[in-house]
């Protein structure tokens, strides 16, 4: 399935909106994401929150998942469900590595389909920000929300390894520089500095697409 995704429209169809913002007085950095999808809010709100569907375009997950419940998902984040309103909206906090961020995605009526918004807020590390910038976390959205645009567009099961492979194919790599370069953009427009926000978005460029180097074995 990955053989069919031409990068440069793939990549234009998310826009991408970078904020600052506070909780508790600590101040955050916001990364918003919207793309539309040529599905039906009940369909898309389905791949979104069924743990029977979630794991054919992202991945296995366990828990609960209902306002208070607790969810993981396999090898990546897990926490807690805040708030749902069905078919619309659903808030949860992203548990991984020790940190807690806020996830909200909310889903709209477009005249060719449903647009979905995703909005991750975070406390960032400022030394963190300035080697990475959003599209630390951005580029990951936008390559799960590529695997849930081929589920819908097929209704088929992604296979994890075929897409893994796709990242790091020349077409994969294309992708994911123009995701860095238009989230850079995106911390540029919210005041960031230019040559700080691009070489930023070169890094996450390196982070994405360079495979890990295998141990020597003993």
């Amino acid at each position: 399935m990955t053989t069919t995704i031409d990068p440069v429209a793939t990549a234009g169809l998310m826009t991408r909106e970078v904020r600052d913002g506070s909780r508790d007085g600590v101040p955050t950095k916001i990364a918003v994401a919207r793309r539309t999808y040529a599905s039906d809010r009940d369909d898309l709100w389905d791949a979104l929150t069924s743990a029977e569907r979630l794991p054919r375009w992202f991945l296995p997950i366990d828990g609960e998942l209902s306002v208070g419940g607790r969810y993981q998902f396999v090898g990546q984040a897990g926490g807690q469900v805040e708030r749902c309103d069905a078919p619309k909206s659903f808030d949860i906090t992203w548990e991984f590595g020790g940190q807690v961020s806020w996830v909200t995605v909310s889903l709209s009526p477009a005249d060719d389909g449903t647009t979905l918004e995703l909005v991750h807020e975070a406390p960032v590390d400022p030394d963190f920000w300035t080697q990475y910038g959003p599209g630390a976390v951005g580029v990951g959205w936008d390559l799960a929300l590529v695997g849930l645009g081929l589920h819908l567009a097929t209704g088929s099961d992604n296979d994890a390894k075929e897409f893994e492979e796709w990242t790091l194919s020349p077409v994969g790599v294309e992708f994911v520089r123009l995701a860095s370069t238009g989230w850079a953009d995106a911390a540029t427009a919210s005041g960031e500095d230019a040559d700080q926000s691009r070489a930023a978005g070169e890094r996450t460029l390196a982070f994405y697409t360079v495979p890990p180097t295998a141990e020597p074995e003993a």
